[in-house]
């Protein structure tokens, strides 16, 4: 039987509709949608795009290490 894990990113909506940032399974790791909302809730360069793209892949890229992946393991988005 795989091993589950689940890492939580503190995101108030994990706890309102009950979801984890990543989920591993085995060698497979999930990442939920994300966006460029900081800690506090701020959304990052509003006007933007391209700064809130590179935010949001600093943010996968936080937990895929927390997982033990890199950006480099990533097969989808």
């Amino acid at each position: 039987m795989n091993s589950r894990t689940n890492i939580y990113s503190g995101s108030p909506w994990e706890d309102k509709v009950g979801y984890s940032r990543v989920l591993k399974v085995g060698n497979q790791i999930y990442v939920a949608g994300t966006v460029a909302i900081d800690e506090s809730g701020n959304v990052i360069d509003i006007e933007n795009y391209h700064e809130q793209t590179k935010f949001i892949f600093q943010k996968i890229e936080k937990y895929l290490k927390e997982a033990g992946a890199t950006l480099k393991d990533v097969v989808r988005t």
